[in-house]
């Protein structure tokens, strides 16, 4: 039996409420500044609103959103993120993973878990969000992990740090003596190769090296606003890392497409078919971009 993710990322979701003066005496001035004078006109609501309806037509089984739901972290964004979250699904069929704009500054991530705290637990779970989380689906082990850190202005690293490593490591372990397939959903890649410096994982290196010991059948990310296919090297073949483009980018944008992913999951086969919908460079109603099955080996 098959299992459909759907994977989307940075929505960005605005448009920025207004924010006080006090509100701005920190990084935020830079990233309200950033937005209003080009974020704005890259990101559409619109285009995230056929986007979103185009995946619901779809049905799919769950979820996948590797963060960036909001511009800098200002506490109202996180409801006015939640409208648009809501019409996705429930909490019980749509998984969260924060990204650097939700953890802007230091109170962002707090607050943001008031809101989304639901999206980001694990199977069973009750308290405060702890990540890494598992949520076991249809034979699918569905793995959180949070790269979002407060950063400097003009930086977006993030890290995962060696507590979560730790735990990622037992849980990849475990999920695999179970026989699940292995989907790690994390907001920055894995990988040095497919980002520049300023926007890098900061433990990157250690993650890649994790991820080659203990493996994992797939790794979604988002982050760089483009698709990419990478693959690092596991102990028992290749572990495909997956990026998605930014689901609100403007049509035309140079270098950008707003899209989605399809992943029609076989457990049993170690498999997944990978259906790239989205919006084409000129503008036009979203489409299927490209379609390709992972590993690549696969037949």
């Amino acid at each position: 039996m098959e299992f459909l993710l759907a994977h989307l990322s940075d929505p960005h979701i605005g448009p920025l409420p207004r924010i006080p003066f006090r509100k701005l005496i920190n990084k935020r001035l830079t990233g309200a500044l950033n937005w209003h004078g080009a974020r704005a006109t890259i990101h559409s609501m619109d285009v995230l609103a056929e986007i979103i309806a185009d995946l619901a037509r779809h049905t799919p089984d769950h979820i996948a959103l590797t963060g960036d739901l909001v511009n800098v972290g200002y506490e109202p964004e996180f409801p006015q993120a939640m409208a648009a979250v809501r019409s996705l699904g429930d909490a019980g069929s749509v998984s969260i993973v924060p990204g650097n704009h939700d953890a802007y500054i230091r109170e962002s991530l707090p607050a943001m878990e008031r809101v989304f705290r639901p999206y980001m637990l694990g199977d069973g779970a009750e308290g405060p969000c702890r990540f890494p989380y598992l949520r076991r689906r249809g034979g699918v082990a569905l793995i959180g992990v949070n790269s979002g850190v407060p950063t400097l202005p003009f930086m977006a690293t993030g890290r995962v740090g060696e507590a979560q490593r730790a735990a990622l490591a037992d849980l990849l372990d475990s999920t695999r003596q179970e026989g699940l397939f292995r989907v790690v959903m994390i907001h920055h890649p894995p990988l040095k190769t497919v980002t520049r410096f300023g926007r890098n994982l900061m433990d990157q290196r250690k993650m890649a090296e994790l991820l080659g010991r203990h493996g994992a059948e797939l790794v979604l990310h988002g982050h760089n606003h483009r698709h990419s296919l990478a693959e690092i090297t596991g102990p028992a073949g290749p572990v495909p890392v997956l990026g998605v483009a930014s689901a609100s980018a403007v049509p035309g944008t140079p270098g950008h497409l707003a899209e989605y992913h399809l992943i029609a999951i076989n457990p049993a086969a170690r498999t997944a078919r990978i259906t790239r919908r989205g919006t084409p460079r000129g503008g036009g109603p979203v489409t299927t971009l490209a379609e390709f099955t992972l590993p690549r080996t696969a037949r």
